[in-house]
C-alpha cells in the first residue's frame, strides 16, 4: 500500500492532522477542511472520507470503508478500528416515500435525515458493519461482521446481527495495554 508523504497530506487542507498519520494514495478525501485526524491514525486504500469528521488517535480505517459525516458529523474516539467495508453514515435520504430521494434533486423535493454518529474509544467494527444517523457506540463496543446499528450501544459490549443485538460483555483488559502504550509512546 502506498501512502501519501507528510507534505501531500498537509497539502490537502485538513482542519487538523496529527503526527504520524498515514493516508493511502488511493483514498478519496472530500471536504478536508472539515476533517480532523489524530496522531498515528491510518486511512487505507479505497476509503472515502466526506463531510464533517473528527478522528481520534491510533484509529485504523481499513480498505473500502465509507465515512460519510455530512452536515451532522462523525466523531470517532481514540483506538478505534474499522474492518473492511464498514459504513458510518450521519446523513441519509428519507426512505418512507413521503419525498423523493437522491442528491440530484433540489432539497424542496426531498427530505434528508441528519444526526451525529459518535463512537467512543476502543470501538472495533467487523467487516461490513453499518452505523446509521444518530447512533452512539459506547466505549469498547465491538461488532461482528455485517452488524447493522440502528440504535446506540452499551459500552464494553459485543454485538452481532441485523439489527444489532448484544451477545456478551467485552473485556476491558486492553485498557492496561493502552496505559503502557501511551507511557512508552510519549503521546
Amino acid at each position: 500500500m502506498a501512502y501519501m508523504t507528510d507534505e501531500e497530506v498537509g497539502s490537502l487542507g485538513f482542519r487538523h492532522v496529527g503526527r504520524g498519520v498515514k493516508i493511502s494514495t488511493r483514498a478519496a478525501i472530500y471536504d478536508a477542511d472539515r476533517i480532523s485526524i489524530g496522531d498515528h491514525s491510518r486511512i487505507d486504500d479505497f476509503t472515502v472520507l466526506a463531510g464533517s469528521i473528527d478522528i481520534g488517535r491510533n484509529v485504523h480505517v481499513t480498505v473500502f470503508c465509507n465515512l460519510a459525516g455530512g452536515r451532522a458529523g462523525l466523531s470517532i474516539g481514540d483506538f478505534c478500528t474499522f474492518a473492511y467495508g464498514c459504513h458510518l453514515i450521519a446523513q441519509t435520504d428519507d426512505y418512507t416515500g413521503a419525498t423523493m430521494t437522491n442528491s440530484t434533486l433540489p432539497l424542496e423535493y426531498r427530505t434528508e435525515i441528519a444526526a451525529p454518529v459518535v463512537l467512543g474509544r476502543h470501538v472495533i467494527l467487523g467487516t461490513g458493519t453499518v452505523v446509521l444517523p444518530g447512533v452512539t457506540l459506547g466505549e469498547g463496543t465491538a461488532s461482528g461482521a455485517r452488524t447493522l446499528f440502528l440504535e446506540s450501544s452499551e459500552p464494553w459490549t459485543i454485538y452481532v446481527g441485523q439489527p444489532a443485538r448484544a451477545i456478551r460483555e467485552r473485556s476491558r483488559a486492553l485498557l492496561d495495554l493502552e496505559r503502557r502504550y501511551l507511557a512508552n509512546d510519549g503521546g
